[in-house]
């Protein structure tokens, strides 16, 4: 009768620890999936900045720093291309550039194109080496200077038509996105396409094109 009680202890024991080995096996597997994930989709601030950055690399929109990475190409290219620097070569004073409106071509009704527009508004005139003439704004001003002459205000201090500074170069563009597959992957392909023409004699003195692809791709859950 002892014997059959040790044999059942025995039986028992080894039950036992291979149910806590078991259990344990299980715990770290459960442990190290936990982790994984938990890595994977961790919670993190991120500035505008470092955001941009990221869905630069993650989608297929258009981030705000894809627009400052494109004008800042563009300018860069009008510098460098020769038929500007000859341009340049024959002045004394920096030209009277006409700001053009870029046009959005894409089949994108939400492109930014009014910020590419301001951002590269904005750089030519951080640059220094133009002095700017806005489309914008001479509209805005020859509606104020039409009111002033129209017998609203004193003769004696409304402006006059005529007095504005004539511009000598005109820049102007538009933005075209051509969809392509490629690796089972579907890219949009941007262009930006600039170009500044000589007023007077309609010469075109320099033609630019930055070019942007932008996908996204969708990954597996990494189980």
């Amino acid at each position: 009768m002892k014997t059959v009680i040790k044999i059942n202890n025995k039986t028992n024991n080894k039950k036992y620890v291979i149910q806590r080995v078991i259990l344990l096996i299980g715990l770290l597997i459960l442990f190290f999936f936990t982790g994984a994930c938990a890595t994977k989709f961790k919670a993190e601030r991120v500035s505008t900045e470092k955001s941009d950055e990221r869905a630069l690399e993650i989608t297929d929109k258009w981030v705000s720093m894809d627009t400052t990475n494109v004008i800042k190409d563009t300018l860069k290219q009008i510098k460098e291309h020769r038929g500007f620097k000859n341009y340049m070569g024959k002045r004394t004073s920096p030209p009277k550039l006409f700001i053009g409106e870029v046009q959005n071509r894409t089949a994108e009704a939400y492109y930014p194109i009014d910020d590419l527009n301001d951002e590269l508004l904005n750089e030519l005139s951080a640059s220094g080496d133009y002095v700017l003439v806005d489309a914008a704004a001479r509209s805005a001003i020859l509606k104020e200077i039409t009111y002033q002459n129209d017998g609203m205000v004193d003769p004696n201090t409304a402006k006059n038509i005529g007095k504005q500074t004539g511009a000598d170069l005109m820049i102007f563009g538009s933005v075209f996105m051509k969809p392509e597959t490629r690796d089972g992957k579907t890219i949009k392909q941007y262009s930006v396409n600039l170009r500044m023409t000589d007023i007077e004699t309609a010469v075109e003195v320099v033609r630019t094109r930055a070019k942007l692809d932008k996908y996204s791709e969708q990954k597996g859950s990494g189980w």
